[in-house]
């Protein structure tokens, strides 16, 4: 089962890596190009000698011009090369879809050759936190028809999946804090699912800033989302991420209780996931009774997504009682 699981996430980790490539090509195909036609001569029309020409035919009289319906086009005409944009877009979204059935495969096996939820060490959650963004970007581009967000999303999978395959693999015994099949897997279930939403916020709002340059390089509304679509998935998203988070913290404190005696420690781990829980309350405040949108609340959604990064990735250098994850 382990060599399963370690198959399924390499395999994976190729299927983001070319869903990826195609996410990208599907942006540059869906540029524009301008072609200029020449400007049609005028037609001439001769005058007829008299009203009621011999020939029986009615002829328009010196300028009038035929009816704009027929009249061949002139100047720059804009053709758009979106097909094959739609194409890749297709092909890169079926791919991230592979990528994570593969995922889920390779989670499912790992599970069942530890005999645990696979969520104890750094590689297991890296590995979950990809399949997270993958079943967000799904959930994205299924529920907003926001395809073009996996050009933001995946990256942050691929990175993750990459880092999983730096750490060492091999399953150890849990340690005694971690010593609670159904804390462990509802608890960090709910961080990867959480966490994942919110890399799919931060994409949103990653591509909501980056709009106007993509614009500028000739990327249209097929390539990427408009503003007002972005800006709902990044709200909806965060409507999923701050409830799971809200989960996260109420059950690590419960068992934070159960292995150490107390709810809660102010650890450095359990004091960075507390900032981030408040950074996306603060967020959902600010568009819910400031009516926060645009540039600003994406700022925001990008800074709630390096508090989760600090969450996951500080551990390893502040130490704490979370040092062991």
């Amino acid at each position: 089962m382990l060599t399963l699981s370690s198959l399924a996430v390499s395999a994976a980790t190729v299927l983001v890596l070319l869903a990826l490539a195609a996410a990208l090509a599907g942006l540059v195909t869906r540029r524009t190009t301008t072609v200029s036609l020449p400007t049609p001569a005028p037609e001439e029309h001769p005058e007829p000698a008299f009203a009621g020409s011999v020939s029986g035919r009615h002829t328009p009289s010196a300028g009038v011009h035929p009816h704009p319906r027929y009249a061949a086009p002139a100047g720059p005409v804009t053709h758009a090369r979106g097909s094959a944009g739609r194409g890749l877009g297709w092909f890169a979204s079926a791919l991230a879809d592979l990528a994570l059935a593969a995922l889920t495969v390779g989670l499912l096996a790992r599970t069942i050759a530890v005999g645990h939820g696979p969520f104890a060490n750094q590689h297991e959650f890296a590995v979950a936190f990809a399949w997270g963004l993958l079943v967000a970007s799904a959930w994205a581009r299924w529920r907003h028809h926001a395809q073009g967000i996996a050009v933001a999303v995946l990256p942050i999978a691929l990175g993750m999946l990459l880092y999983a395959a730096t750490l060492a693999a091999t399953p150890n015994p849990l340690v005694a804090a971690l010593q609670h099949n159904l804390l462990l897997t509802v608890h960090v279930l709910a961080a990867v699912v959480g966490y994942g939403a919110a890399g799919v916020a931060c994409a949103s709002a990653a591509l909501s800033l980056a709009r106007p340059v993509l614009t500028r390089l000739g990327v249209r509304e097929g390539g990427i989302p408009g503003v007002e679509r972005l800006d709902d998935v990044g709200y909806q998203a965060v409507a999923v991420a701050f409830p799971l988070m809200t989960v996260m913290l109420i059950l690590g404190s419960i068992w934070a209780e159960r292995a150490w005696g107390t709810y809660w420690n102010w650890d450095p781990k359990e004091t960075a996931a507390l900032v981030t829980w408040l950074i996306y309350g603060g967020y959902l405040h600010a568009r819910v009774t400031g009516g926060w949108r645009g540039r600003r609340a994406a700022w925001l959604l990008v800074l709630g997504f390096v508090a989760v990064l600090f969450t996951y990735f500080g551990n390893l250098f502040l130490g704490g009682m979370h040092s062991y994850a």
